[in-house]
């Protein structure tokens, strides 16, 4: 039952990215149930702030050679590269910038979940493996993408199963073969908070590398504009205040934070008005006190997981 709804998902979605006349095996089939449907990818660059270098190196070496293609075939060194890794702490957005180099670039986009290669019997994760990059082929220009790909493809020990471990051999030997044929147009995206779990052989095959930090203080202002540029915010808030009392928080704290900072006025209104006359218009507009409260709450989650961390640790 999951081979064919796999199946009619995959089905769908080539209809949609516009491939035709393009025959796939049973294991490509499974592989392209995973394509993100390009209706479905609004990400743009436009909706990433305070990464603006990261997303001009890219745009120069990922994906200038992929939409001006003609300018580039005489020359191997400027070919986009064949491993790309976006690395750095949760929440910062490496998920996203790749998505926008998707859709930026014009790629198909293989979202891969490793559990799609490894949890199968004896022998069907190799020929998974190999559906993954002749699917990407066959819909070139594409991008290959792993999230957390650390629990994916991490240093290789003693203590890896055999299919497991022969799957990884076999991964990067077809990686390799991308190597092969230098107009191919096949990029495998990787994102980790922990690039030093990664396989050095691996290291070895994304030569381009991003590090997404947290963001310094001006890039938290311009993502505390960006989130809340079309919400009901009082015109005297402070962001730079708001920023500068958000050190150590990642895009997707900020945008916690802000949300936590909006249900206070929602709340408000709830509790002081009866459901006869309520009004969606009478909801009060976030203010400053509303944004040092939720900061706050974020604090002291943020303080309570780093001390649960902490006891775990001490335990182990």
């Amino acid at each position: 039952m999951e081979d064919v709804e796999s199946q009619t998902q995959a089905e769908k979605l080539m209809k949609q990215i516009g491939v035709k006349n393009v025959k796939l095996s049973e294991y490509e089939m499974s592989i392209a149930a995973h394509l993100v449907d390009p209706l479905n990818m609004h990400v743009t660059w436009s909706d990433i702030a305070g990464l603006d270098d990261v997303i001009t190196d890219l745009k120069d070496t990922v994906i200038l050679p992929i939409k001006k293609k003609h300018l580039f075939e005489n020359s191997r060194l400027l070919q986009p590269p064949k491993g790309v890794l976006l690395y750095g702490p949760p929440g910062c957005g490496k998920t996203l910038i790749a998505k926008a180099t998707a859709k930026e670039a014009g790629c198909r986009f293989i979202n891969l979940q490793p559990s799609t290669l490894t949890d199968k019997w004896y022998g069907e994760s190799q020929k998974l493996a190999a559906a993954v990059f002749s699917l990407a082929i066959k819909l070139q220009p594409s991008i290959i993408f792993i999230d957390e790909i650390d629990s994916f493809l991490r240093n290789r020990s003693s203590s890896d199963h055999e299919a497991t471990a022969m799957m990884k051999a076999q991964f990067m030997s077809l990686w390799d073969g991308l190597d092969t044929d230098h107009s191919c147009q096949v990029i495998v995206m990787g994102a980790t908070n922990r690039p030093q779990d990664l396989d050095s052989a691996i290291m070895r095959r994304m030569p381009t590398r991003f590090h997404i930090n947290q963001p310094a203080l001006k890039q938290r202002e311009a993502i505390l504009k960006l989130i809340l540029k079309n919400e009901n915010v009082d015109r005297h808030v402070d962001l730079l205040e708001v920023a500068q009392e958000t050190d150590g928080f990642s895009g997707s704290d900020l945008k916690e934070m802000c949300r936590d900072a909006a249900l206070l006025c929602v709340r408000e209104y709830v509790n002081s008005t009866s459901e006869e006359s309520h009004d969606e218009d009478e909801i009060r507009p976030v203010q400053q006190q509303d944004l040092h409260r939720a900061i706050e709450k974020m604090k002291k989650s943020k303080d309570a997981a780093f001390q649960n961390v902490l006891t775990h640790v001490c335990l182990d």
